[in-house]
């Protein structure tokens, strides 16, 4: 039976800086879990962490007792012949890595049970664009999701409500009480849901610049040496990449839009975007090197390139999205399958000049007004809205140029694009460099690795 403590006397505690043991964090979970904590509570506990923050012991203790609080995955009976590894960002505009990412590791040996999100701010969510698929199940029971990693390789499907519970009503409640920007608790948030999956190794890609939740590079950092710290900690291997929001990822932004840019990257991969490219290639690389598939970095992304071009990739990709209920002919017939907009037009330029700077949290934000996002995450979304050949930092365009061409429900819709993207995208007369890709990379092991 577990000690009993006063919730009060907790929350006095952490208010006053003292460090909270292992049993105390636990019933304070427990209460979460099974409502005996009040929101009043809960809020009051969610200020103090902010105010005082945690030690690593109790980011540790946290996410494993909500990593706890509901049902954890088990590989072992299905006697796998590879690692089970994941991959989690922390979202950005544009970001569609996972759609590729996920079967490039599978074909290399890995096993990838993803357990995706919806897009809720200005970033999208992954299970979002996926379900601009038609019959795309995003939530297949674990029995389901578990034995089609083992058949195909990977899934990415939704989160369900058995996965971390204690931390979706520990969330809810940071975001009505101003406590989201806790790092300790955005460690024990995004871990306890990736842990629970039951991954022998994890690696973060860690947004940061004007698109991303981390706009502040102190915070990226911050945030990057938490999760490598408590995951590792907490057994599982972690590397977390801090790479570039400053424009958008890829040249797509929306739904059906973005699903489309990953058919062509898959099947035509000498064609795809370079930082789309390089980004996604890195992130296998590191997830191949840290669950032991490959021995160092350089034959980890050699493999991972030869799993892209030779169409491994591709294949595995077409094999998940079928047994997850959606069309056996995508990747051969994707106008087929994927919503068209009655207006798809160019947005174009002004003027003259090099892109110097893109405001890419607005551009996720007009998104968002035209219902291709959500405000609140009960809105419905519309899959078909979005922005496709979206220009790059760096690029010269002249006067009447195309910024990015438009994928639209009526004529209003393309209006306010036309009026809104120009002035969301800075040109100069003097040629800006890309910003670079990779920042950083850090793990527990070590205290940084620049590239």
């Amino acid at each position: 039976m577990s000690e009993l403590f006063l919730p009060q006397e907790l929350i006095r505690k952490k208010r006053d800086g003292i460090t909270l043991t292992d049993p105390e964090i636990g019933f304070l979970v427990q209460g979460i879990s099974d409502g005996s904590l009040t929101d009043a509570q809960l809020g009051a506990f969610a200020m103090a962490v902010f105010k005082c923050g945690m030690s690593l012991d109790e980011r540790v203790d946290l996410t494993r007792h909500m990593m706890n609080s509901g049902e954890t995955l088990q590989w072992g009976q299905l006697e796998l012949d590879g690692p089970v590894v994941d991959k989690h960002s922390t979202g950005g505009v544009g970001d569609k890595i996972s759609l590729m990412l996920a079967p490039i590791v599978a074909s290399c040996g890995g096993y990838v049970p993803m357990i995706s999100g919806r897009g809720l701010g200005h970033t999208g969510g992954t299970l979002d664009k996926l379900e601009s698929i038609p019959g795309y199940d995003g939530t297949p029971n674990n029995s389901k999701f578990q034995s089609l990693v083992k058949e195909v390789g990977c899934a990415i499907i939704g989160q369900t409500a058995n996965l971390a519970p204690a931390d979706q009503r520990f969330y809810a409640t940071r975001d009505v009480t101003a406590t989201v920007e806790s790092i300790d608790l955005i460690t024990a948030s995004i871990l306890s849901k990736k842990l629970a999956s039951g991954l022998d190794a994890l690696v973060m890609d860690i947004k940061t610049g004007n698109g991303a939740f981390a706009a502040d590079f102190k915070m990226a950092q911050e945030l990057a040496q938490s999760i490598a710290n408590v995951s590792s900690q907490s057994g599982v291997p972690t590397s977390c990449l801090i790479s570039d929001m400053n424009q958008v990822l890829g040249h797509s932004v929306g739904n059906a839009t973005e699903v489309s840019e990953c058919l062509d990257f898959l099947i035509n991969p000498n064609e795809a975007n370079t930082r789309l490219l390089n980004l996604t290639i890195e992130l296998a690389a590191y997830m191949l090197q840290l669950s032991g598939l490959e021995k160092d970095l350089v034959a980890a992304r050699q493999k991972s390139l030869e799993a892209l071009n030779s169409g491994k990739a591709a294949s595995v990709f077409g094999k998940m999205i079928f047994e997850l209920g959606g069309p056996i002919d995508l990747l051969e017939n994707p106008l087929k399958h994927l919503p068209s907009m009655p207006v798809i037009s160019s947005v174009k330029s002004p003027s003259s000049g090099y892109i110097s700077e893109i405001d890419v949290r607005a551009v996720g934000l007009s998104m968002i007004h035209l219902k291709a996002g959500r405000t609140k995450s009960t809105d419905p979304i519309d899959h078909g809205v979005g922005l496709s050949e979206i220009v790059s930092i760096g690029q010269w365009v002249n006067k009447g140029d195309s910024l990015a061409m438009a994928h639209c429900r009526d004529k209003d819709q393309l209006s306010y694009l036309e009026k809104t993207l120009p002035s969301l995208i800075i040109l100069n007369e003097n040629q800006n460099e890309s910003p670079v890709l990779i920042h950083e990379v850090l793990s527990s092991t070590t205290d940084s690795s620049h590239e």
